[in-house]
């Protein structure tokens, strides 16, 4: 069953001066699965921070459709997709989006006290989120007082605090270093395996390389797309890496086809 279908999406921006038109996304197609976990990866301007804007509902397309569990989003109201972002979507980013003056823990119940949860429901979902995600001795604590991986992991319990269809990464190990890409990038891994979707946008031929499948974005298009199969991580970082030389280099090689 798809969770989220993307269809013939379209993004046209008029610059402010001079009014010249910019195609951010063209005719961008395709699906993921309950349960995937799928990489974006793509040059910067290639079109996926637009793509992923567009996806959680941020955004709207100049043309094409996005469903999400067959919810077509155009139809929706922004109250509607407020809605929408609040109880489906989880979201993890790049540099955390945790606010400085709430603990550890009134972060991650943000979600769920904008949509009028009681605390005894927000501390059952707490408890054993913190357990896994290894932050419970850290709950009390301020953004301002951990490390940067404890500060992602505070970012994961606070999407995942909400039961989502969907997590949207924006480059969620950017700003870590590597031990706490590998902790982070290990957990994703893990919450994957217990049935949760992810769509991740990288940078990183490391972290797409936990994904099952890679989604290759060049000039607002999708250009290409692997599939990890029986791949060992290796093997398809080696893949990701060779995609990303031709992606550069501009030559084209079967899109859409799964990898050998």
């Amino acid at each position: 069953m798809s969770i989220l279908e993307a269809a013939n999406i379209k993004k046209t921006y008029t610059t402010r001066f001079g009014g010249n038109k910019v195609e951010a996304l063209k005719n961008v197609s395709f699906l993921v699965e309950k349960g995937e976990y799928v990489a974006v990866m793509g040059e910067s301007g290639s079109g996926k921070t637009t793509l992923l804007n567009i996806l959680a509902a941020l955004d709207k397309p100049t043309g094409g459709r996005i469903r999400l569990e067959g919810q077509d989003l155009s139809q929706l109201s922004e109250k509607e997709l407020a809605q929408l972002r609040r109880d489906k979507l989880g979201f993890v980013f790049q540099d955390f989006n945790l606010l400085d003056t709430f603990t550890l823990e009134d972060n991650i119940y943000l979600p769920l006290v904008l949509a009028g949860e009681k605390y005894a429901e927000m501390k059952r979902r707490l408890i054993p989120l913190a357990v896994q995600l290894g932050i419970e001795p850290l709950l009390k604590k301020y953004p301002y007082e951990v490390s940067g991986g404890q500060k992602q992991r505070a970012a994961v319990a606070r999407a995942l605090i909400i039961n989502p269809s969907l997590i949207l990464a924006d480059e969620p190990t950017g700003a870590l270093d590597s031990k706490s890409t590998d902790e982070l990038l290990r957990l994703f891994g893990q919450i994957n395996e217990m049935g949760q979707t992810i769509l991740m946008v990288t940078h990183s031929a490391k972290a797409a390389s936990h994904a099952g499948r890679v989604l290759f974005i060049k000039d607002g298009e999708v250009f290409h797309q692997i599939y990890r199969g029986d791949d060992s991580k290796d093997e398809f970082y080696r893949k990701i890496a060779d995609t990303l030389t031709v992606l550069a280099t501009g030559s084209k090689n079967g899109e859409g086809q799964r990898g050998e």
